[in-house]
């Protein structure tokens, strides 16, 4: 039961990060301007894989997020995120759990603080607070009042945008075993490219790399990511992207896609 805990909420983990431009997993400055609304709905599917002597584990699962923003100003953005999570583990080939659930509520805010117009260069901070909606025992959640905050750069040009994105969680854990093999403070750095293809098409990079929650292990996840937005109109986006893990730490394999729709 253990085991099964831990690998679920490294997996939900990852899939309920601070809320970015879906398939994107590092922010942008990029606010909605007051009075301003926006609705994101996304799906992930996840694959990862693990041995442990003559054990092996194999977990599947996913989540579907609905994340709302409003923009309480022209630079500040109100966020709201609740996923709605599932998962499958097989030791050996045989199912040791399936669980599914709603997972923790996550609320935001969104400050962009500073701009350069002629250089399209800008800076935002958003802290937040993971609140403890889903069930921990089933590994749907921490159990606790967690914390995080993003520092987020933007160079915005003709034919492409950069994103950088520096953060760091408090991850508070209410299972005893959770928090004796968890680590609370996590770190998380990520660079994203955003390319101009035609006037409705963005091919998107994201790459990034944090601290891994658990304490035994000495190698950090880091992931690679690629994707394509498609404007169907001037407020509705559609997206598709894969996300792979670079090394044996991170998930192997993420499928991504989602719809936004700004009013």
């Amino acid at each position: 039961m253990k085991k099964t805990i831990i690998l679920a909420s490294a997996l939900m983990l990852c899939s309920t990060q601070a809320f970015t431009a879906m398939p994107l997993q590092t922010d942008d400055t990029s606010t909605q301007g007051k009075g301003h609304s926006q609705i994101e709905i996304g799906v992930e599917a996840a694959q990862d894989k693990e041995t442990e002597g003559e054990v092996s584990y194999k977990l599947t699962g996913g989540a579907i997020t609905t994340t709302f923003t409003y923009g309480l100003t022209n630079d500040i953005d109100l966020v709201a995120g609740l996923p709605w999570e599932w998962y499958t583990e097989k030791e050996n080939g045989l199912k040791v759990a399936d669980e599914s659930g709603y997972g923790d509520l996550a609320l935001q805010i969104k400050w962009r603080f500073y701009e350069m117009p002629d250089t399209g260069f800008s800076l935002a901070l958003k802290p937040g607070l993971t609140l403890p909606t889903g069930d921990d025992d089933k590994g749907l959640g921490t159990g606790k009042v967690s914390g995080d905050v993003t520092l987020i750069a933007t160079r915005e040009a003709e034919l492409a945008s950069y994103h950088f994105n520096l953060g760091y969680s408090r991850n508070e854990y209410k299972l005893d075993e959770l928090s004796e093999t968890s680590r609370k403070n996590i770190w998380h750095a990520s660079l994203a490219a955003e390319l101009n293809v035609t006037d409705k098409l963005r091919a998107v990079g994201d790459i990034g790399i944090e601290t891994n929650s658990d304490k035994d292990a000495d190698t950090n996840p880091a992931y690679i990511l690629g994707g394509l937005i498609y404007a169907v109109s001037d407020y509705t986006d559609l997206d598709i992207g894969i996300r792979s893990g670079l090394n044996d730490a991170e998930t192997d394999t993420t499928l991504l896609a989602g719809a936004t729709i700004r009013f």
